[in-house]
């Protein structure tokens, strides 16, 4: 699958992930769907709500990342 840039239609995107460097994490990112709710202490609520893992692709052209959530984790 060939991915281009939807800001400049650039090609040979590079292939990453988006770090996240939280007190808990597992040093990615995940995306859950539905909207954010808060918990008692603030935190989101994620109980029982799927993830995605984050596939992210950086433009060599503008710079532009192109986001992907295709594999349930």
């Amino acid at each position: 699958m060939e991915i281009t840039c939807t800001q400049c239609q650039g090609v040979d995107l590079q292939a990453g992930f988006v770090e996240d460097g939280g007190d808990h994490s597992n040093g990615y990112t995940r995306w859950i769907p539905g909207p954010l709710e808060r918990g008692l202490f603030g935190g989101a609520k994620r109980w029982g709500r799927p993830r995605y893992q984050i596939d992210a692709y950086r433009c060599p052209s503008c710079g532009h990342l192109e986001l992907f959530a295709p594999h349930e984790v």
